[in-house]
């Protein structure tokens, strides 16, 4: 607003004084001169009226003077802003909208703000409403444009904050007087638009003077609505999770807009407060909504470093995904209708992957490698999606739409990770993808089928089953959905043959090694896939020879190193040698039929040079028995015979000169994985962070599988694990790995204990065992229980044993899945269940071992 001059018609001398600020009247009084005391207005007057007798007419003129005087003087805009002065100390807001004094109050055209008001707008010409919306507006923008500084804001300062909330109280007190139009108001914000603050609309909505869903609505321009709102709330994100003194107000207003933003744009319904229809804001709601999980997605696949505006913009906007943030509208159906829209904009974003990009790059998706900040976006969309409404969306998203295949298959890991019933949910959801893809030979189903379970795999024996035992249960009976026509067979085939192109070798060695059933007559179809198979291999330089004696496949790891399968191997044909006295069967046909294995990778691991024991043990009697066999080379055998010579010269010392010193470089897996164990026992202290312990589990699962060379398919178990009981032995990287994944389980349980109860403390136990089961590493955890509860047990701490009580009664749970153990010295002993074993491990022969077993 200008300043206005001249009093015009209809004006109100009385109420213009009143309206003049304290600063103005002083002006206008004249200074007395040095010297004298200042006189006070009244005595002014009074003198005046002694030396001058006015009558009518002059007492007339002279009201007329003094208003044309306080008029040209008068700015209503600094008279609103004044009101934050030391009068607001003293007097109540009300009076200087509704009245100056009690007798007045039931008259709102006496006050000194709604006088003032209504003398402008008369001399305007305009309605009072329309001129208190305008000056209230100018008010505003002046308080958001106050001590602007040069980088773009989205809070006020205190200062600014103070000087709005008096502003608004008198904006209050025109509204509750019906002196103040609320469209008027929003017309002039709109014309201001790039200096409004997003808190000072935020205080319009909270304090009921103009809402935030009036004020989209109000502008014409969508896209000018949307632009606005997107801006501010891209800068609010980053500014909540950049350290500052204001966050919590940040938050709130956040937190406020996104329940207002969701409540309207996915929900039809009307404003009950006003009868007002709104049909532009759910539209404005969508489009800034979907805005703001693009630019966090794009964040993301930018790789922007953690600190930078982006990185905090995509964690201050995943934030508002929690369920405080639609505490109030629950009960409304908008949140689980946002959730799927956010759901089907995630998986269809930039589908610029194809099948075969997914198929070779989707190791590099697990829950592990995923970005933190997905991952924790899923965790939240699964608290308020139901796992059966997920995998529906799911589906139909894959039906409809091209997908980007990253985030389908991330959002697959993680809801393996962090859904306690996953593995029957995904085998459910991947049995009706067969059954439809082999009905109508849908290749679309099937594709998915293959990647969906894949996935699933890669999150370790914890979370869901091996693809090597999910394909033989698929495909190894006639049960299968392939059996039940040629038409299907040939289906099957042709797709595999289509990917082995694309495939890993792990993949491709578990279609040979366990194959689908197939009838004598269509064998051939079996055979050309095989021929195929095999080349590729051949092309990759990886030998199916190379995988191990009793039809493991290789892991990644195992791959490029195929010596670490060997010597599971050759402890494997050890153990059955104990008990037949015989040269395993699998070992003779290895070394006629996969003879490179046998002579690049078996025997080398076999004829490890040591210093040899007095009396031959098993391994000894073994090579003994190759040797008469005429199954080692004799020149291999003399340089074997000449190394544990020189071993036994060196001493115990130098005993093992076979035995490489570990690289340094081993120490980094080990140690990220110490780290991954430390945040679990954490999580385990902070009750409110529980959920996510199955996401820190996956990451266990994952380091652990980096630092012993584990892969997916490790899995599997072996029917049979040989322990001895007498002379149990671990190679140092297997027991320190052991060691500190025994010591972790009896520090969480503690930690675990010291918060809760053992039947609420969640799955984390079950889950950590079923990680300790997987077919590399459950031989080295039996064999460190047998050395710490047979050998070690009476100098055991109380927690350790603690401990290892809860670990029997977990491996109990799983005891239909663990494998039988074979214990005792070279005589054939009786196959025991995991659970029988402890008590074989724990004899009450004397009294320290008695109260072991008692404890």
């Amino acid at each position: 607003m200008g300043r206005q001059r001249g009093p015009g018609a209809g004006s109100r001398p009385g109420c213009v004084v009143r309206a003049m600020s304290a600063s103005q009247t002083r002006a206008a009084v004249a200074d007395p001169g040095p010297g004298s005391r200042r006189r006070t207005w009244a005595e002014l007057l009074a003198g005046r009226v002694k030396r001058q007798k006015l009558g009518p007419e002059g007492q007339q003129k002279v009201k007329e003077s003094a208003v044309r005087l306080l008029w040209s003087h008068l700015d209503l805009s600094d008279l609103l802003l004044e009101v934050d002065g030391p009068p607001r100390k003293t007097l109540c807001l009300s009076q200087w909208v509704s009245c100056s004094g009690p007798e007045g109050c039931a008259d709102p055209s006496s006050s000194l703000v709604g006088c003032a008001l209504r003398d402008q707008a008369s001399q305007l010409g305009v309605p009072v409403a329309v001129l208190s919306g305008q000056v209230v507006a100018s008010g505003l923008v002046r308080i958001c444009e106050a001590d602007a500084g040069p980088s773009p804001e989205v809070l006020l300062t205190p200062e600014q904050r103070n000087k709005l909330s008096s502003l608004l109280e008198i904006a209050q007190n025109l509204l509750a007087h019906s002196m103040f139009s609320r469209v008027s108001f929003c017309r002039e914000l709109w014309k201001i638009q790039n200096s409004l603050l997003l808190e000072a609309v935020w205080h319009l909505h909270v304090q009921n003077i103009v809402s935030l869903q009036e004020l989209l609505e109000s502008q014409a321009d969508v896209q000018a609505v949307v632009a606005w709102l997107f801006r501010n709330l891209r800068l609010l994100c980053e500014h909540i999770e950049a350290p500052c003194p204001h966050a919590d107000i940040g938050r709130a207003v956040l937190t406020d807009t996104v329940r207002l933003l969701v409540l309207s744009g996915f929900q039809k319904g009307v404003d009950l407060r006003r009868s007002v229809k709104l049909e532009q804001t759910p539209q404005v709601a969508a489009a800034v909504l979907g805005r703001m999980l693009t630019f966090a997605l794009e964040a993301l696949a930018g790789g922007m470093k953690e600190e930078s505006p982006e990185h905090r913009t995509a964690r201050g906007w995943f934030s508002t995904f929690s369920g405080h943030t639609y505490r109030g509208i629950i009960s409304t159906d908008s949140p689980k209708r946002f959730f799927f829209h956010t759901l089907t904009q995630i998986l269809t974003h930039k589908p610029v992957l194809k099948v075969s990009d997914a198929v070779q790059m989707q190791r590099e998706w697990s829950f592990a490698r995923s970005h933190p900040l997905l991952t924790g976006l899923y965790r939240r969309l699964l608290v308020a999606l139901s796992p059966e409404e997920l995998v529906s969306h799911m589906q139909e998203v894959l039906e409809t739409c091209e997908v980007n295949w990253q985030h389908v298959l991330s959002c697959v890991s993680a809801m393996v990770v962090c859904l306690p019933d996953a593995q029957q949910l995904v085998t459910g959801w991947v049995a009706r993808l067969l059954a439809r893809a082999f009905g109508s030979c849908d290749l679309d189903s099937m594709v998915t089928a293959f990647l969906v379970v894949r996935q699933a795999a890669l999150e370790g024996p914890s979370a869901f089953l091996s693809y090597a035992d999910w394909f033989q249960a698929s495909f190894s009976s006639t049960r299968g959905p392939h059996g039940s026509s040629k038409r299907a067979l040939v289906f099957l085939f042709k797709f595999l043959s289509d990917l082995v192109p694309f495939e890993a070798p792990r993949y491709l060695q578990v279609h040979i090694l366990h194959p689908p059933l197939v009838p004598s007559r269509y064998r051939s179809l079996l055979t050309d896939y095989v021929s195929l198979a095999r080349t590729r291999l051949a092309d990759l330089k990886v030998s199916i020879e190379n995988t191990g004696l009793y039809g493991a496949p290789l892991s990644a790891g195992d791959v490029a190193e195929p010596h670490s399968q060997a010597s599971q191997d050759v402890e494997k044909a050890i153990a059955v040698f104990m008990q037949t006295g015989k040269i395993p069967a699998a070992v003779l046909e290895a070394s006629v039929f996969r003879r490179p294995y046998y002579l690049s990778h078996f025997l080398p691991a076999l004829l490890t040079p040591r210093v040899l024991p007095a009396v031959p043990d098993s391994r000894a009697a073994l090579v003994e028995s190759l040797k008469r066999a005429d199954k080692i080379p004799p020149s291999l055998y003399s340089s074997y015979c000449q190394a544990c010579a020189a071993a036994a010269e060196m001493g115990p010392e130098g005993a093992a000169p076979g035995r490489k010193e570990e690289p340094r470089s081993a120490e980094e897996p080990l140690g990220l994985l110490t780290a991954a164990l430390g945040e679990l026992r954490a999580l385990l202290t902070h009750p409110t962070q529980h959920d996510g312990l199955l996401a820190q589990m996956a990451v266990i699962s994952e380091r652990l599988g980096a630092t012993l060379g584990l892969g997916e398919d490790d899995s599997s178990m072996e029917p049979v694990v040989q322990l001895s009981v007498l002379a149990p032995e671990l190679e140092g990287q297997e027991q320190r790995v052991v060691d500190l994944l025994l010591t972790s389980f009896c520090q969480n349980l503690m930690a675990a204990s010291s918060i809760a109860p053992p039947d609420r403390q969640g799955p984390w136990a079950t889950c950590f065992v079923k990680t300790l089961c997987r077919r590399r590493l459950l031989p080295a955890v039996l064999t460190r229980l047998c050395q710490l509860l047979r050998h070690q047990g009476p100098s055991l701490s109380a927690s350790h044993v603690l401990g290892l009580a809860a670990l029997a009664v977990h491996l109990g749970e799983s005891r239909s899945a663990l494998p039988e153990v074979h214990v005792g010295p070279p005589t054939p002993a009786s196959g025991l269940p995991v659970p029988e074993l402890f008590d074989s491990l724990l004899p009450c022969g004397t009294k320290e071992s008695s109260v072991l077993c008692l404890k």
